[in-house]
């Protein structure tokens, strides 16, 4: 049992999981680690650690940002697995790393895979591959013990979604809406959920399921991951960083930020 599975084996009367997504290297290559500690502290369950990519399709002007700004910074692919080392030295909250094929590509796969299960990194989230693709990557991911976390949206189809869950492990992805990532509107994300969350109860039985895209505090969390086993907010987070850094207290702002979206105000 990874460190993802022993997560959702191991929640308590239903308790939702709490998914983070901060892009690596951003605000500056030096704050990452410490910035997953803080929000481990304040209450993550779970942190998905973006690797920044100039061409980022699934993302909006937020996370776009917060890529362009690290890439600018001089972020690589080997950085990013010492800020997995680094965070490893003093946690063991699961590490997903997420982005797109091209920089693992360029980077090796068989490489790749090794050298992030060695650096400590459980699973891997690629939103512009699709499962007909997928091959290029799951074998070893599998060897090295990396879940392969894929994608549903309101327009999957029921038997593409069954053929996700049997091709995921970790947890499948729910993506809320539409379009790519950003804070929206809570009635507008609640309204589509419900229905997809419905098909998706039918349809993916093997994983748990974690909802994302779209939420931006503790009261959409709750209504739009309540029949689902956790949710994930990115933009939201990325957000509070980018109207707070580098001003004094920052860091506790964002700290504070993701102590209501898991109790509350």
């Amino acid at each position: 049992m990874n460190r993802i599975e022993a997560l959702f084996a191991n929640r308590e009367n239903g308790e939702k999981v709490m998914s983070l997504f901060l892009t690596a290297g951003y605000p500056t290559t030096n704050d990452t680690a410490s910035l997953v500690l803080g929000c481990e502290a304040a209450g993550a369950d779970l942190i998905e650690l973006g690797i920044p990519f100039s061409d980022p399709l699934a993302d909006g002007p937020t996370i776009q940002y917060s890529s362009t700004e690290a890439i600018r910074q001089g972020i690589t692919m080997e950085k990013i697995f010492s800020i997995v080392e680094e965070i490893r030295a003093s946690s063991d909250i699961p590490l997903v790393l997420m982005g797109y094929i091209n920089p693992i590509l360029s980077y090796g796969v068989s490489s790749f895979c090794k050298r992030a299960a060695e650096a400590g990194v459980d699973g891997l989230i690629l939103p512009d591959i699709t499962l007909e693709e997928a091959a290029l990557i799951e074998e070893e991911a599998r060897r090295n013990g990396l879940a392969q976390i894929h994608l549903v949206a309101p327009n999957t189809s029921d038997e593409r979604m069954r053929e996700i869950d049997r091709r995921s492990s970790g947890f499948v992805y729910c993506v809320s809406v539409t379009g790519v990532t950003g804070a929206r509107d809570g009635d507008e994300v609640a309204r589509s959920v419900e229905k997809f969350i419905d098909r998706v109860n039918t349809h993916v039985t093997r994983n748990p399921k974690m909802v994302g895209f779209g939420i931006k505090n503790h009261e959409d969390a709750q209504r739009i991951a309540a029949r689902a086993d956790g949710f994930i907010v990115g933009s939201a987070l990325i957000e509070t960083i980018r109207n707070t850094w580098p001003e004094n207290g920052w860091e506790e702002e964002l700290f504070d930020f993701v102590r209501r979206l898991k109790q509350g105000t």
